[in-house]
């Protein structure tokens, strides 16, 4: 038994609670999941518990750490003590660039598992960011046809993100996570400390994902980000602390309420249909994740707004949040024909027609279908230069 439903046989409400570990507040966000419910525990300090916390949730043959060589090197060390010593887990390691997400590294990794030994009752600590946890959730989840996984995610944009809600899976060719598998986490460790070893542009690129929360669900969260963005940016511990927990309890709502992605969970996808395009357009090389979202939350508040959908202070806000990330790489020389090309594998495309989630105003998103590819190719075309433009500060 879980801990969710431990407590909820003892006659609690599944709700997040505060516990008191080393001076520090980890936090509990509860996950609903067809497998069942699952915890997100949230806040520096929280990979100390994590032998403890993995424990809770069930008892396994073995431990098998996927992670890259770059995160281990930062937070490997940190990550064996919690885990409860040097030998307390087989590491198996690949490459975690964006071009790397793919067939290949599924059969590398679940080959190491192999020659590990590992077994049906063996667990799967994915850790790492997006990619890893991609990869790895999807390794698990093939592997024996399914093994424990936990998600361990070190970077902001799968700690706020990517680390939830059960999605695995890799890229083609002809597009971005176009073959994977829902499969939750028995639970998802997120240590904000981790973040302290971050690059700084991984950092800055995953605050897109952070600015997409206040956009689709939370008015307040939006306004708190103009008001504390340079706190962010300078990654404030109490700030940051704050916004990942509120990323986190979004997603988990959402999530909670349309597991598969039939309805409501496409507004997560909010500037990913255009971000997804770039990122295939250029061989997942040029952008990390973060960046092409950042581009792609741009394109949608202007075509938003270009088919009278999203109010012009609303596009102003979003646009002028999303530049003090800084500079991006520069949008791709990519005909807008291509890119509309590229958009058509989108998950969320219904007999052959682009859908794309757009915002009626900040704290609102919803899925609307494409109206007129001229004005679609228009905003492919200006997005770049609009957002030559220096920040405006609003809040």
């Amino acid at each position: 038994m879980n801990r969710a439903r431990a407590r909820r046989a003892a006659g609690d409400a599944p709700c997040a609670r505060v516990e008191k570990i080393s001076m520090t507040k980890i936090k509990r966000i509860e996950v609903k999941s067809a497998a069942g419910e699952y915890e997100v525990l949230c806040g520096a300090g929280a990979l100390a518990r994590l032998s403890r916390e993995i424990t809770s949730v069930g008892k396994f043959s073995s431990f098998h750490v996927v992670t890259s060589r770059r995160v281990w090197t930062a937070v490997g060390r940190e990550v064996l003590r919690g885990l409860g010593g040097a030998n307390a887990a087989h590491i198996h390691i690949f490459s975690d660039a964006e071009a790397e997400k793919n067939l290949r590294s599924v059969e590398s990794i679940t080959r190491s598992l192999v020659k590990a030994g590992a077994d049906r009752r063996a667990i799967v600590i994915a850790v790492g960011g997006g990619v890893v946890g991609d990869v790895a959730g999807f390794a698990a989840a093939s592997y024996l046809r399914g093994v424990a996984l936990v998600q361990v995610p070190t970077t902001l944009v799968a700690q706020t993100d990517s680390a939830i809600g059960g999605k695995t899976g890799v890229n083609l060719p002809e597009g971005k996570n176009l073959v994977g598998a829902f499969y939750p986490a028995r639970l998802v460790v997120v240590d904000t400390g981790a973040l302290a070893t971050l690059p700084e542009r991984e950092f800055r690129g995953g605050l897109a994902e952070v600015v997409k929360y206040g956009v689709i669900a939370d008015a307040k969260l939006f306004a708190f980000l103009e008001k504390n963005f340079e706190k962010l940016l300078a990654r404030d511990a109490r700030t940051l602390e704050y916004v990942i927990t509120r990323s986190v309890e979004i997603k988990a709502a959402v999530v909670g309420k349309d597991e598969r992605e039939s309805g409501l969970r496409e507004i997560l996808n909010f500037g990913h249909t255009f971000g997804h395009a770039l990122e295939s357009a250029t061989a997942y090389k040029r952008y990390q994740h973060g960046e092409a979202v950042a581009w792609g939350m741009m394109a949608a508040a202007l075509y938003g707004h270009e088919i009278r959908v999203t109010p012009a202070a609303d596009a102003s806000r979003i646009i002028s949040l999303l530049r003090r990330i800084g500079k991006l790489p520069a949008w791709a020389k990519v005909p807008a024909k291509r890119l509309i090309g590229l958009m058509g594998s989108d998950k969320k495309t219904r007999e052959g027609k682009l859908r794309f989630v757009l915002t009626p105003g900040i704290g609102k998103a919803a899925t609307y279908e494409a109206k007129g590819l001229q004005k679609l190719e228009l905003i492919l075309r200006v997005t770049a230069s609009v957002a030559e433009g220096k920040p405006v500060l609003h809040g």
